[in-house]
């Protein structure tokens, strides 16, 4: 007799990766326990993720939690493998911040799809995978900067793709201003980029929602146009 099989039709405009949902369950057995085993990361040499601080400790928020800032722009995602991604992040909680509530600043300022997402079912395959002290004792994930079309992914499929724990922790924060009423400024380093990107969003409210209002600041061309005309009159006399 044949072996059962099903079907699972995913958006491809959604960011969504559709490996962890054709893993065989086979092999998410032989996996299950991975983070039990030392040797598994003895070895893994995890400097060249380090350098470049896209997840990183940092102080602690206004409920005691220690903070673990996630800086969007700087991931890699071409390059980093989902796997070793979630190695990565396994050790380095497991070192930094072995026991206690920790929660995580994620800055989504200025990311691209493409470039610098795992997309969200990579992000909910590494987090079912971790181990159950790990996820019980993160708290929250102050989600910073969230574009029109992440808060419309994670509306629409959150539930469905993120457990209830995870989808639940998830606060947005819309600007830095907010973000200070959770943390005391000086306990999360916030690059200049984000900076820079918080003052668009102030002067532009409507780029929250893809929005670019004047994106060619057509409205400085007036000056330019009423001396135009000007000199168009003095050739007329």
């Amino acid at each position: 007799m044949a072996e059962d099989f099903s079907v699972v039709v995913l958006a491809s405009d959604l960011g969504i990766d559709a490996r962890p949902f054709l893993t065989r369950s086979d092999e998410v057995d032989e996996q299950e326990n991975w983070h039990d085993c030392p040797q598994y990361l003895e070895d893994e040499d995890f400097s060249d993720l380090d350098l470049l601080q896209f997840f990183t400790l940092q102080g602690l928020d206004k409920s005691g939690n220690r903070i673990f800032r996630v800086v969007g722009k700087y991931f890699p995602a071409r390059v980093v493998s989902a796997e070793r991604l979630k190695k990565y992040i396994f050790q380095k909680i497991s070192n930094q911040c072995p026991e206690g509530p920790y929660c995580l600043v994620y800055m989504h300022s200025t990311v691209q799809k493409d470039d610098n997402s795992p997309g969200i079912t990579i992000l909910r395959w590494i987090y079912e995978d971790l181990p159950s002290d790990i996820k019980d004792r993160l708290q929250l994930v102050y989600f910073i900067h969230p574009g029109l079309r992440s808060r419309l992914v994670i509306a629409t499929l959150g539930r469905l793709l993120l457990s209830g724990g995870l989808y639940w922790k998830i606060k947005y924060v819309s600007r830095l201003q907010y973000l200070w009423e959770e943390i005391k400024k000086g306990e999360v380093e916030i690059p200049d980029f984000v900076k820079n990107h918080d003052n668009v969003l102030e002067h532009r409210p409507l780029t929250d929602y893809g929005i670019e209002p004047d994106p060619f600041q057509l409205a400085e061309v007036q000056s330019s146009s009423f001396s135009l005309n000007r000199y168009e009159n003095r050739w007329v006399s």
